[in-house]
């Protein structure tokens, strides 16, 4: 008999969730998808020092010698995720998933902007729109930014998706795809009752999918359900049929060496009964997401997590950049810095943060505005650190 993972392939799609190009090539999967926290992961691996490499010098070259290194550093983030996207795509035969930066999650403009740029990159290296699916978090900001991009033919997974509610709202805007988190679901509901586990068919993850997969199927929607953030086998196991299923390596290799008959639980010919047909106004989201508290709770944590993630890797590329442009000592200095003494990480520093003297503070405040802002820091520190370095 079949080991589970070759039966699971059988029926559904098995998509890679990791941004590690060598996981991905055990598992022959037909697609994968990645996110913030994925590409930091990776990005920590000596084996792919040279594709970050690449990415900042070709960076610098697109930005200008002039620019300065925050601005690099912003157009790097995008190069760098197309550039593991480009080598995953050398690996699966289907579509990649790249992510667009979490901190836009609630700007429509922007998100259409950074999708279309991501996109742009992809097509200069000769990879079509049908390769690639944008990740986009399902706020409604998100979700209208992804019924344009598809009217552009550009095609979007929705993901950070934790409600009923918002996988109305994808359908009904026709976006291709969409990742409900199932584990992070389960995570909440485990800390919220304090109970510590639940069977896969009473796990409320499994339960929020089944019910958004039979509700697309009874009523025709094209948009795919690919459940994502497994946290055990079971949950797999209880999804057997769904569209698709986004699976990390270490759950790969469970499924791999696991046997045993896999029931389909999820027939898209045969689904069970669903809701009735409904649609949302954006005063009805709203309201459904404030009164669904494990769902706006999970969204805003996801937002602020991605974010973060971004923002770790924003730090340690420029920390890079310095390093090619032999100016290491001075990029490390000033980033840790201002990290020390932004205490509530607003992106400025003010008076009642800035852990050193008056005087220092007022130095580097050279417009007076009371707050201080990472130009500020490297501008008024910059001369006796590069003298520092020089010295070393």
């Amino acid at each position: 008999m079949a080991n589970l993972l070759d039966q699971l392939a059988g029926m559904t799609v098995v998509v890679a969730d990791t941004g590690e190009l060598e996981a991905i090539k055990q598992f022959t999967p037909q697609d994968a998808t990645t996110n913030p926290s994925l590409i930091l992961a990776a990005a920590q691996i000596p084996l792919y020092q040279d594709l970050i490499d690449t990415s900042l010098r070709d960076s610098r070259l697109v930005i200008g010698a002039d620019a300065p290194a925050e601005v690099v550093v912003l157009e790097a983030l995008d190069e760098i995720c197309v550039t593991f996207g480009k080598e995953i795509l050398k690996i699966v035969p289907g579509r990649v998933s790249t992510e667009v930066d979490a901190r836009l999650s609630y700007d429509t403009e922007a998100t259409i902007n950074k999708a279309r740029k991501l996109i742009g990159l992809y097509q200069q290296a000769g990879i079509g729109k049908e390769r690639v699916l944008i990740k986009i978090a399902s706020t409604w900001e998100g979700i209208k930014a992804a019924e344009q991009l598809e009217l552009e033919g550009i095609h979007c997974n929705l993901t950070l998706l934790f409600s009923f509610t918002q996988a109305v709202a994808c359908a009904e805007a026709k976006v291709t795809l969409i990742s409900p988190f199932v584990g992070r679901i389960l995570d909440w509901y485990k800390n919220d009752t304090g109970r510590d586990h639940y069977p896969g068919a009473e796990d409320p993850g499994v339960i929020s999918v089944t019910q958004i997969f039979n509700y697309y199927k009874t009523h025709g929607y094209k948009t795919e359900v690919m459940g994502a953030s497994f946290r055990n086998l079971e949950e797999i196991i209880e999804l057997a049929g769904c569209d698709l299923l986004t699976i990390s390596p270490k759950l790969l290799d469970q499924l791999r060496q696991r046997q045993g008959e896999l029931v389909r639980r999820l027939n898209p010919f045969d689904p069970d009964p669903s809701e009735a047909l409904f649609s949302l106004s954006h005063a009805d989201f709203q309201q459904r997401m404030a009164d669904d508290r494990m769902a706006h709770e999970k969204l805003d944590e996801g937002i602020r997590g991605f974010s973060k993630a971004i923002e770790t890797l924003e730090a340690q590329l420029a920390h890079r950049l310095g390093e090619l442009e032999g100016e290491a000592a001075f990029a490390h200095a000033a980033q840790e810095i201002f990290l020390l003494n932004d205490l509530d990480g607003d992106g400025c520093i003010t008076r009642e943060e800035w852990l050193g003297s008056d005087a220092v503070f007022d130095a580097l405040d050279t417009d007076h505005d009371g707050r201080l802002v990472p130009e500020d820091v490297r501008g008024g520190l910059g001369a006796p650190l590069a003298l520092s370095a020089a010295a070393n």
